[in-house]
């Protein structure tokens, strides 16, 4: 069968967070606190936007970003905020199909820039990136403001 690229829909809300829970457990990742409310924006597409990988009816990967407003563009820049896929789906290119289409779709928003953070356990995908023009710039500072 073929691979479907669609936005995630409220109907999805379970199989992303499971999606998520796959990532934190590959990445280490402290646990997220609930997603409901941010889910539900992604959706909507009011602060960013959900796209899923679909083979057959079943969600195989999936890419969350965030569109944030920034004075430095005039206007907003989009930021891939999660991207996982089954370990049962890889090698079939899916990553690669999510991360072209944030791109495409960031590009069609108006979006000025797209960027991405790498953590010490997914330092080992930035060729994977590379390949769809992401470049290091900078580095980043983090503070937790959970605690």
């Amino acid at each position: 069968m073929s691979i479907e690229l669609r936005s995630a829909v409220a109907d999805d809300e379970a199989r992303c967070v499971e999606l998520m829970s796959e990532l934190k457990s590959a990445t280490g990742s402290r646990p997220a606190l609930p997603v409901e409310d941010s889910f539900r924006q992604l959706v909507t597409k009011e602060r960013g936007e959900i796209v899923l990988s679909v083979e057959d009816g079943e969600v195989l990967g999936m890419a969350a970003v965030s569109y944030n407003l920034a004075m430095r563009y005039g206007g907003e820049y989009c930021q891939l905020e999660e991207l996982v896929v089954t370990p049962n789906a890889r090698g079939k290119n899916i990553g690669g199909l999510l991360v072209q289409r944030i791109v495409d779709n960031a590009r069609a928003r108006g979006c000025a820039e797209m960027g991405l953070y790498l953590v010490e356990t997914t330092e080992h995908n930035r060729p994977f990136y590379a390949k769809y023009g992401f470049q290091p710039v900078g580095t980043e500072l983090r503070q937790d403001l959970t605690t």
